[in-house]
């Protein structure tokens, strides 16, 4: 006898469990794990010469070219993480109506702040130039990332000087989203940041608090109150300067949720978890036109 939708929900969420609370790489939970359904388009296409400058893409089922465009950013400190693992994010926001960009990036100690940065923006450009075959719409692309690829996402968009330097119109952003994301981190405590923006001449401008303006694209800004690796007091904070400058930001923090439990919340079995897909989705959907 199979088993009950009880049993397997109760097993992702002990495997999620699992993964939580002992850093254990995801590519179980991206392999087992149920996904929503969508058409997995593209893999392992190139974006830029190098073999970390890879993406994938995932589209809604039936995409007739005006759908909006996510470019994803995994987290993993900078350090580490691989697209592959994030397969299952790629499809719930297909099945969200997103066409779906999840880029791998370089990563330290191959490069330091901001090389990770002007992979990402090369991400983007990739998807301005390429959604249309896939069924998007380049002139609705929003960003959005976990842990340091919210930092990514959210620098993109603050700061316009990286996507200007690959050749992308700044406004062509339409929204933004963090989930549980780093913005103001100074002054350096621990070994990762020292390692990873150490060696800025200017370190106030590895920021993203610093590029806020009335502007800056609107934001959607999430985190769990139970999250000790990036504290809350990141999103209260740049959510608070977005506010101030008459920017249209959503800021949700939602109870008992950690930080790797945040992004296994967008998981098709861990949603029911916290409300962080439909929420974040919608505002990016209200945003992107």
């Amino acid at each position: 006898m199979p088993p009950s939708p009880v049993t397997k929900r109760s097993a992702f969420a002990a495997l999620g469990g699992m993964l939580a609370s002992a850093c254990s790489p995801l590519s179980m939970f991206a392999t087992l794990s149920p996904k929503d359904p969508a058409s997995h388009v593209a893999r392992g296409v190139a974006y830029g010469a190098g073999p970390r400058q890879r993406l994938d893409v995932y589209a809604p089922r039936g995409a007739d070219g005006g759908a909006p465009v996510a470019v994803f950013f995994y987290g993993g400190s900078w350090d580490s993480g691989r697209r592959q693992d994030y397969n299952w994010v790629g499809r719930a926001l297909a099945s969200r109506g997103f066409v779906t960009v999840i880029a791998d990036y370089r990563l330290y100690p191959e490069v330091t702040y901001p090389g990770f940065l002007q992979d990402g923006a090369q991400a983007v450009l990739w998807a301005v130039g390429h959604a249309a075959r896939y069924g998007g719409d380049p002139r609705r692309i929003v960003l959005a990332g976990h842990s340091a690829g919210a930092y990514n996402a959210v620098m993109l968009g603050l700061d316009g000087r990286y996507l200007e330097a690959a050749g992308v119109d700044p406004e062509a952003v339409r929204a933004i989203a963090g989930l549980s994301g780093p913005y103001d981190f100074l002054p350096l405590t621990g070994d990762i940041t020292h390692r990873i923006f150490g060696g800025a001449a200017d370190l106030p401008s590895t920021q993203p608090l610093a590029y806020v303006t009335p502007a800056s694209p609107p934001a959607f800004l999430a985190t769990g109150d139970a999250d000790d690796m990036v504290w809350p007091k990141n999103t209260v904070a740049l959510a608070k300067r977005l506010r101030e400058a008459g920017v249209d930001v959503e800021e949700r923090h939602y109870a008992g949720i950690d930080h790797i439990r945040m992004v296994l919340a967008l998981s098709r079995p861990l949603r029911n978890r916290a409300p962080v897909l439909d929420e974040m989705t919608a505002f990016l959907r209200r945003h992107a036109g």
